[in-house]
């Protein structure tokens, strides 16, 4: 029965996905029928037709999908380690501390830096945006663990860290002109504007890789479920493997924010949803909780791109205008 029930959800999950394809990548100024993105896929379509879909609309899709796939694997991973459903990169502050290093990065940054490194350029904002969801990560599972982590005492501590931190981006931004500042308040709200093919070649192999590695540890995953006497019985070193997958998230979380920004409640819904779905096990609802993060963050970023037209929204604050009202509701069945 339960691998009939995910089956069902899975052809469900994947024909909405099918429909949010065709809707993200025909939806704008210049609309595209699915019958014309199909041709134009398969090199029929007009030449205006091409540089829609393959140099906009296609690279801003595939770092979407990226994007939301890695934060709700994210969240999963840290909802598992803290066995508490409102974990989340973007409400403990791991997302704000990958926001923090990489709006320093970016104030602080050369006129000639990109000459400088050339190709090499773009791999550093990565690269400071996960240093610096680790350097946050870490400061709170030091700060919420003596002998074992205490779950409540990390989402308090992450809560107080992450409005810490963005307030600390607030002033920082605010020592810019008017151009930076707005500039940089458009990349915390979370947005893919000007997402490319640069951007993709980098977040999709290391999204890729995280969520294999993920994967291929489900039966641990499922182990963490257990009390801690119990996973110990078992043979499980809890230190050990909770800072491994610890690490799993904040690469994740780290990547999508230097890419996207703070993209805020995809780790908590997404994770939270698949688990009502499909059960626990992991080895089901991480598959799940990445098929609902796609078509969320697909036609959050469709509407925020086209539904005010010529201005774009952030696609972050279109996904916490739902995000919020089912955190709240989260909060309020929480004992």
């Amino acid at each position: 029965m339960a691998k009939r029930n995910f089956k069902i959800i899975f052809l469900m999950l994947f024909s909405l996905l099918t429909l949010s394809l065709l809707l993200y990548l025909g939806w704008g100024t210049y609309k595209i029928s699915p019958i014309d993105i199909i041709k134009t896929i398969l090199g029929q379509g007009t030449k205006f037709q091409k540089s829609a879909l393959f140099d906009i609309r296609i690279p801003r899709m595939l770092v979407g999908i990226s994007v939301g796939v890695a934060l709700s694997t994210a969240g999963a991973l840290l909802q598992t380690i803290t066995k508490n459903e409102l974990a989340d990169p973007g409400i403990i502050g791991i997302n704000a501390g990958a926001a923090v290093a990489a709006v320093i990065f970016i104030s602080l940054k050369t006129a000639n830096y990109y000459s400088e490194l050339g190709n090499l350029s773009i791999y550093v904002l990565p690269f400071m945006a996960i240093l610096g969801a680790g350097i946050s990560a870490f400061t709170i599972y030091f700060l919420s663990s003596k002998e074992r982590i205490r779950p409540r005492r990390l989402l308090l501590i992450g809560l107080g860290i992450n409005a810490g931190l963005n307030a600390f981006i607030t002033f920082f931004t605010f020592r810019g002109g008017v151009s930076d500042y707005n500039r940089v308040l458009v990349w915390i709200s979370g947005s893919l504007w000007g997402s490319g093919w640069s951007y993709a070649k980098i977040i999709i192999p290391l999204v890729i890789i995280m969520v294999i590695l993920t994967v291929l540890n489900y039966k641990k995953l499922d182990v963490l479920n257990f009390s801690d006497e119990h996973a110990t019985c078992l043979g499980l070193n809890l230190n050990r493997e909770r800072k491994k997958f610890l690490t799993y998230a904040v690469i994740l979380a780290g990547g999508a924010t230097a890419f996207a920004g703070n993209v805020g409640f995809i780790g908590l819904i997404c994770p939270h949803m698949a688990r009502k779905l499909v059960g626990p096990y992991h080895k089901n609802f991480l598959l799940i909780s990445a098929l609902i993060s796609v078509v969320i963050i697909l036609l959050a970023d469709a509407v925020s791109r086209n539904l005010f037209s010529p201005i774009e929204i952030p696609v972050g604050i279109t996904i916490s205008i739902f995000g919020v009202p089912y955190f709240i509701y989260l909060m309020m069945k929480e004992k």
